[in-house]
């Protein structure tokens, strides 16, 4: 399984934005409180188990826990909210998204292959 960062801190989502400069990172928003939440993060963790990209950073923020780090993530990249989300960050800049159902195990191959 791949190394995973829980941000519980502005300040570490900052110095993670700042180190997609060299690496690509992705972050799952993940809410302790919702059922499709749960089962993107089953799938995160799937993914995680299997095949992780090594060329790839990983965090998790728990939205509900950590809310501050959770808008600043989404006010820094200027992605609108939601829960769960996935956001693949490279450069300080998103360049993926998805939420929801959407997030599976296939959908993150297919995301992090490309960076």
């Amino acid at each position: 399984m791949a190394d995973v960062l829980q941000l519980q801190s502005e300040k570490e989502w900052l110095q993670l934005l700042q180190s997609s400069k060299e690496q690509p990172v992705c972050v799952l928003k993940h809410s302790t409180r919702c059922p499709i939440s749960s089962a993107a993060y089953e799938q995160w963790n799937t993914y995680l188990d299997n095949s992780p990209n090594e060329a790839v950073d990983y965090a998790l923020v728990l939205v509900v826990e950590d809310r501050p780090v959770s808008n600043l993530i989404a006010e820094t990249l200027d992605v609108t909210h939601e829960s769960p989300q996935l956001i693949v960050v490279k450069q300080g800049k998103a360049v993926a998204h998805t939420s929801h159902w959407h997030i599976t195990e296939s959908k993150l191959n297919e995301l992090l292959s490309e960076v």
